[in-house]
């Protein structure tokens, strides 16, 4: 099965962004996603997502591009969820954010 690319990100500028990818499916369009990016509850968390999906932040530490465009969804269950956002292995067991390897877990208790 070929996968699910990303193409085309942008995003808007407000304090709680939306990204949007532009999906295909085998080489054919599929639609766009709509993703909104809880910045006020999130922060960090959020501007790794961001930054990732406008690719501001230039190129990985293996040299390739930092960002989404171009990735796959590698785990696609149909009417349930999908995985993506390897930038590092493209098969969901690597990873690297704006912030290093790894960040700390957000607590979403106030």
């Amino acid at each position: 099965m070929e996968g699910h690319r990303i193409y085309g990100i942008m995003e808007n500028g407000n304090a709680n962004p939306r990204v949007f990818f532009d999906l295909d499916i085998g080489g054919n369009p599929a639609g766009r996603l709509v993703i909104k990016l809880f910045a006020d509850t999130t922060p960090i968390t959020a501007e790794n997502f961001r930054a990732l999906c406008t690719g501001e932040k230039g190129i990985k530490k293996n040299g390739k591009p930092f960002h989404y465009k171009g990735t796959i969804f590698h785990r696609v269950i149909p009417k349930c969820l999908f995985n993506g956002g390897d930038l590092t292995e493209g098969n969901g067991l690597g990873g690297e954010s704006i912030y290093g390897d790894s960040f700390a877990d957000v607590n979403f208790i106030n």
